[in-house]
């Protein structure tokens, strides 16, 4: 498969309906997460209550892979834990990785990046709006544990 054949209508259709783009005014928390590989730069702001996503908004400047991404991740991040989050980050990987089925439920967009799996250099692009939702809310529970964050290494 060449680059060039990712970048399919479903593919196009998400990223230029991307939800949530902007800042919030009073975040809990913001990450801005860039792509050594291609430079693409996502900021995420996060409110939380009770151990769950209230608001969110992002600021993302990235490829047409990125903005379906940041796109099915805006439409499905309210109400989601950090759990949630890491469960979606980690069936992501594996399915660009390993060629695992897409993820199901609230998720089961993300089938439509699963060609990405063909190119491994495009992968970090794909992770990026996710691994930077997971940096926050792993960060304001290390806030509220009193602990240090550690994320997992992509």
């Amino acid at each position: 498969m060449d680059e060039s054949d990712l970048y399919d209508e479903p593919i196009l259709a998400r990223a230029r309906t991307v939800p949530r783009l902007g800042r919030l005014a009073a975040p809990d928390i913001s990450v801005e997460r860039v792509s050594r590989v291609c430079g693409s730069r996502v900021t995420v702001d996060l409110k939380v209550d009770g151990g769950r996503v209230v608001d969110f908004a992002q600021a993302v400047d990235a490829c047409a892979l990125g903005k379906a991404s940041a796109a099915i991740l805006g439409s499905a991040i309210i109400g989601c834990s950090a759990g949630d989050i890491r469960d979606a980050v980690q069936r992501l990987r594996a399915m660009l990785r390993h060629r695992a089925p897409a993820p199901g439920g609230r998720w089961a967009d993300l089938g439509i990046l699963a060609p990405v799996a063909d190119i491994p250099t495009r992968h970090a692009s794909v992770l990026l709006p996710f691994e930077a939702a997971e940096e926050a809310l792993a960060r304001l529970d290390a806030q509220a544990t009193g602990t240090t964050s550690q994320t997992a290494a992509g």
